[in-house]
């Protein structure tokens, strides 16, 4: 009986919240004359009175937001931007981060949200890509703009915000002037739904950013996106420590806020040392998380207040399962919503009822609705594996598969691409299940189980091949997490002369006050792990390599491999048949390279 009813519950969950989803998608279409502006200047009317944003030690009301929002969008008219240019936003965290792109709605205008930790070419890759005629940044980043400078060129003109930036015109005495009434429609009045309205990057883990366009559509999709699943009110006051540049954080908790009238508790960035006081100087009920944020929290010592905030719920990708266990037990938060999704893919999922590891679920039921599947997978080739007939095959139960998605014209469905077309063709599958279908390819594997729920196994780029098998670098991450001694494990395949495959490497951090010992994690993995999976070597490094949204750089340490002429920090070898993990040395280097070690 118990388990009759547990499968209601269940079922019962999950269609009232995907009814409410699909419902909230549907709301507004390509063809709709209403963009992001129109919709949000109907909320700030709502709400004006509220509390939109506090940041540190000061509050700013909806009506505040918006003047600064309108002053923004009587600068970019007067500058003599039109509708569809684009401006490259550079900036940290701050109010200002969040009226800028509101305020560019209003005049039709694509603001290009840039990485705030971007420099060099990079940097200048991301603006340039973007056509952006302006470039907008704080004080934080002069530096950075001064090594991208030379490579931007002269078209994309330079502004700074609270400072002064050499070469670079200031943006204060000008909007001190401005009007703080609403600029004319007529700004905007041709922007369909279908037009973008912000670029968003994808994140540079392993390579230089990609430009995903975001429609109005889209943008407003996603602001709502995990109101009604959270159980956002205007009452609330949602935490968000993300980067705002980032999607998770800065378009999803901050829409939370916009589209209902609740509060934003806005923090420059995360810091694990300071997110229990200022959760309960201001209040939280709510917050946004992307799965290192809560490792990070889980590896912290005690604080006095992990315990004493208000925070009942939050949403988030990328929770890990030992970590979400510990998390939601050690601080009291119930109701987590994980969620699955890209930036700029038509594919994505939510866990409505908590069930621990899962992203979401897809129920037989809802196969015609949602066009989402996951189909079999050759990791040596790294395409989906096509039967006699041409075409693709779905995965069974508990099988790893890449997930796609149906490309059709429908809001959930659509799949808007890249600024670069070349990039928008790649992440496109054709004749997959009929003749001229297209689906778009999330680069991601997943499986489901027998209750239809869908679990995350890895990204494509970081499952490798080893002694025959497929090596899940989540899977061989989360065995060295439980060992006691290491934290924050970062782990890739690294090529090695005459092998097939790729060795298992990883870049840990020791914990305060602890040494490695090499004997102790050998028999850790060896019980945690299958053979073909144990890591060859291990890489001690003072602090992990991150991107701002806090995954794992791979890029760089893929490249070094176990090469120690290229490598400061201490690196172990396990080498065939010994039960520990030794000091790598040039000897030992050499004896790999020229086959007298084999593995």
């Amino acid at each position: 009986m118990i388990g009759v009813l547990d499968t209601i519950k269940r079922e019962w969950m999950y269609i009232t919240n995907v009814r409410k989803a699909l419902k909230r998608a549907a709301m507004y279409q390509p063809d709709d004359p209403v963009g992001l502006a129109d919709v949000l200047e109907e909320k700030f009317d709502k709400h004006k009175d509220n509390v939109a944003i506090r940041f540190e030690d000061k509050i700013y009301t909806y009506r505040e937001l918006e003047e600064r929002a309108n002053q923004y969008a009587h600068w970019a008219i007067n500058q003599g931007f039109k509708a569809g240019d684009t401006v490259a936003l550079f900036m940290d965290n701050k109010p200002d981060y969040i009226a800028f792109w509101v305020g560019m709605s209003k005049a039709g205008i694509v603001t290009a949200l840039i990485n705030n930790q971007l420099q060099g070419a990079g940097l200048a890759h991301c603006v340039s890509i973007s056509n952006a005629r302006a470039i907008v940044m704080g004080p934080e980043q002069e530096e950075l703009y001064a090594s991208a400078k030379e490579q931007l060129g002269e078209d994309i003109v330079p502004w700074s915000l609270d400072c002064s930036i050499a070469g670079a015109s200031s943006l204060d005495p000008l909007l001190a002037d401005l009007p703080v009434t609403r600029p004319d429609r007529s700004h905007r009045a041709e922007i369909r739904g279908r037009d973008t309205c912000l670029y968003v990057y994808t994140s540079g883990t392993t390579g230089l950013p990609k430009a995903a366009k975001l429609t109005q559509v889209r943008v407003l999709g996603m602001l709502g996106a995990f109101v009604d699943s959270v159980g956002i009110t205007e009452r609330d006051r949602i935490y968000v420590t993300l980067p705002l540049y980032h999607a998770t954080g800065g378009l999803c908790g901050v829409g939370q806020a916009l589209t209902t009238g609740a509060t934003l508790i806005l923090a420059r960035k995360f810091s694990a040392s300071n997110f229990w006081d200022d959760a309960v100087k201001h209040k939280a009920t709510s917050f946004a998380y992307i799965g290192e944020l809560c490792r990070y929290l889980v590896k912290t010592d005690p604080h006095p207040l992990e315990r004493q905030h208000t925070i009942r719920k939050g949403f988030g990708n990328g929770l890990r399962a030992e970590v979400w266990e510990k998390f939601v037990e050690r601080f009291n938060i119930p109701h987590l919503v994980e969620f699955y999704g890209s930036t700029e893919g038509n594919v994505s999922f939510s866990n409505f009822d908590g069930k621990i590891g899962a992203v979401g679920r897809l129920p037989g039921y809802m196969r015609d609705k949602i066009k989402t599947r996951i189909v079999k997978f050759d990791i040596a080739e790294e395409k989906p594996i096509r039967g006699e007939d041409g075409f693709c095959i779905e995965t069974d139960i508990d099988e790893a598969g890449e997930a796609i998605g149906e490309i059709a014209d429908a809001p959930r469905q659509r799949f808007d691409g890249y600024h670069d077309p070349k990039q928008t063709e790649k992440k496109i599958l054709r004749d997959v299940f009929v003749p001229g279908d297209m689906w778009f390819r999330t680069g991601d594997l997943m499986k489901r189980d027998e209750h239809d729920y869908i679990y995350f196994v890895d990204r494509i780029g970081d499952t490798f091949r080893w002694k025959g098998e497929n090596v899940s670098t989540n899977e061989v991450g989360e065995a060295l997490s439980s060992f006691d001694d290491l934290e924050l494990p970062n782990v890739y395949g690294v090529a090695m002369p005459e092998t097939d495959g790729r060795a298992g490497m990883a870049g840990v951090n020791l914990k305060p006050g602890r040494s490695f010992d090499g004997k102790a994690l050998a028999a850790h993995v060896d019980q945690q792990l299958p053979v073909y999976a144990r890591p060859i070597f291990i890489r001690i490094q003072p602090e992990p390599e991150t991107t701002g949204t806090l995954k794992y750089r791979k890029v760089d340490l893929v490249k070094q491999g176990y090469d120690i002429s290229q490598i400061d920090d201490p690196v172990y070898v396990r080498l065939p048949g010994s039960d520990t993990y030794e000091p790598l040395t040039a000897e030992i280097v050499d004896d790999i390279n020229s086959g007298k070690v084999r593995f």
